[in-house]
């Protein structure tokens, strides 16, 4: 599906809801995407993309920088604490916090640097053990904690698990990202991003239906 479909079918559904044109930033997930798929949409002039990995982000989004300006990258997988000096110098916005330790390696490199990435929280919503995110009960408390640490918190983040429908999921993340005073909201994905923008979905992360299945990088 083109790019133009996808933002077209934004349009449509924050018209539907009832929201500003624009209320909702399409992030393209171009994890393990051939570069040749990713200049593509490139030269089509959209400039907010998502990856998983840093050490992936590191080899690909450098010489796309020097190529094209104004690239607005989102760490959307898990990151390890020993690589967050390098995701904090490669990507925009972070939206994996989800435990302590990272918080507060977050917050000393701040301090070191003067500067951080815009921040999510990233919640399990569907309380998976084998998935990242701070569980619903814990998040109003880790909520206060990363505020004492003076980080950028901008919303949350959830994947909903994927046999389950992600409505309530979405209802949920929104809940309490309202409780927390937090606008931001990190949800939906190629197949549900519009019942994500129906439920208040400030960024919808979309790989597949722009860039086709995902293939590892061979361009």
């Amino acid at each position: 599906m083109a790019l133009s479909d996808i933002k077209t079918r934004i349009a449509q559904a924050e018209q539907a809801a009832g929201r500003a044109a624009g209320a909702v930033q399409l992030i393209a997930v171009s994890k393990v995407q051939p570069n040749v798929r990713v200049r593509n949409v490139l030269e089509q002039g959209h400039r907010i993309f998502g990856e998983n990995r840093v050490q992936e982000a590191a080899s690909k989004w450098p010489d796309f920088r020097e190529q094209f300006d104004g690239i607005d990258l989102h760490l959307i997988g898990p990151l390890q604490t020993n690589k967050t000096r390098q995701a904090m110098d490669l990507f925009q916005s972070i939206h994996s916090v989800d435990r302590p330790k990272l918080a507060k390696t977050l917050a000393r490199l701040a301090q070191e640097t003067g500067g951080c990435p815009d921040l999510f929280i990233q919640v399990n919503t569907g309380e998976e053990p084998q998935k990242a995110g701070v569980l619903p009960a814990d998040t109003d408390a880790f909520v206060a904690d990363c505020r004492a640490l003076d980080l950028p918190l901008c919303g949350l983040m959830c994947i909903p698990p994927v046999d389950q429908d992600a409505t309530p999921h979405f209802a949920m993340l929104a809940d309490l990202a309202a409780r927390n005073d937090l606008t931001g909201l990190s949800m939906g994905m190629s197949s549900d991003f519009e019942t994500a923008i129906a439920m208040g979905a400030t960024h919808v992360r979309v790989g597949s239906a722009i860039f086709g299945e995902r293939t590892p990088d061979t361009a």
